[in-house]
This record gives C-alpha cells, structure tokens and sequence, in this order.
C-alpha cells in the first residue's frame, strides 16, 4: 500500500485550518501530522515531523511565509512548502519560489484544484496555477516574437502547439479541453509538456527565467 503523504497545515485562523482539515481528510492519499498558527510554529513542527508538504498561508505572525519557507527549506530540504495565498502578484510568486516553495495556490482555487497541488509538489515537482502559467507562456511568446527568447515550436507536437496559444489565450484547463474536444486530463498532460519544453518545469529553472526577464529583482 502507497505510503500517504504526511502534511502540516499551518494557517493563523482556525476557521480556515478546519475546513481545510475537513476537505483533506476526505482524501484517501493525505494525511495531517501537525497544525501551526503561526510561521515560527510551522518550523518548529517541521523540525519535529519531517513531513511530505507544508500547506502555508503566506501571512502569518512570527515569520511570514517567506521567511518560514527558508528556514524549512534549511532544516528539512525534502520537504515541499506549497504557499496558500491571497495574493496573486507575479513578483511576489517568484520571490516564494525563490525562498524554495514548490507552488502556491490562492485561496479562491477550487478544493479539487488544492488537492492537486498537494499531490502535484508532493511528487517533487513544482506547481504552477493556471493564471500563473499563462502568464508565463504570455510572456514568453511575447519574447520569442521579438527575438529575445528562442522559440521552441519546433519541438512542440501539433497539439501543444494549439494548447500553447489556448493558455496564452487565457483559457482554462476546461475550456481547451472543450475546444479541442480533448479531456481535462489530456490538457493537463500537454501543460506539462510544453512547461517542460520551455525550461519552465522545476522551481530552479522558473527562478533562473524569472530574473532573467526582470519578473524579479533579488537586488531590491
């Protein structure tokens, strides 16, 4: 039987930790080890429980999500942090990723969309909401239209290259998959895909493009 991955809730209002319980108990594959109310606590729990994946609200008293995140990522480098957030600024995103988050997702995402990201980071690979990505894939095209970024449609198939533009669009997963007569399921594979073709897959490389294109500046 698949081991289920052992996760810290750390969030400052209890309202939000019990209904976030009450959704992950449901799932079969996710299991709370520990609760924090505040970034420090989160650390402090970390420390204690090893566990798969934090699930952090970026303000918190003591130690904002940034901040634990680091002191995580020092103490337990295994452990995948997936930012909780209200905010849903680029810079802000990357500075986490920075910090050593695998993701974030805002609060006003869909249960079913949280439960991903939490079985998406704790794989160890990085999370990108969909605002996000076509964000990113915006940017990009824009770039490679301007000859700053090598464009990469060579090694697209036919079909990424459609889903490409669809994200670039704005579309949502459901949306594409309407339009290409495709499942959900398919759409997600070809994100990944082409996340992937275009250096954009892990939170290193996402940082490296991030400074690179001035998304964020380490200097400040």
């Amino acid at each position: 039987m698949k081991a289920k991955i052992r996760l810290i809730l750390a969030d400052d209002h209890a309202v939000v930790r019990s209904g976030i319980r009450m959704l992950l108990e449901a799932q079969p594959d996710i299991e709370i080890v520990a609760e924090a109310e505040s970034g420090r606590q989160a650390v402090d729990q970390v420390r204690k429980m090893k566990p798969d994946v934090v699930l952090m609200d970026v303000q918190m008293p003591e130690l904002n999500g940034i901040e634990a995140t680091q002191e995580i990522k020092k103490i337990a480098p295994e452990t995948a942090v997936l930012a909780l957030t209200m905010h849903e600024d680029d810079q802000y995103f990357f500075e986490m990723l920075h910090s050593g988050a695998s993701g974030y997702v805002p609060k006003r995402a869909a249960p079913d969309e949280l439960v991903t990201a939490i079985r998406t980071v704790a794989r160890g690979e990085i999370f990108l909401y969909p605002s996000l990505a076509t964000r990113l894939v915006q940017d990009y095209l824009k770039r490679a239209d301007s000859g700053e970024q090598p464009l990469v449609y060579d090694d697209l198939t036919p079909r990424e290259r459609e889903v490409l533009v669809l994200i670039a669009e704005g579309l949502t997963n459901a949306e594409i998959a309407d339009r290409l007569v495709i499942s959900v399921k398919t759409v997600d594979r070809h994100r990944e895909n082409i996340m992937r073709k275009l250096n954009m897959h892990n939170r290193i490389d996402l940082v490296k493009y991030a400074i690179r294109t001035g998304l964020i500046d380490l200097e400040e």
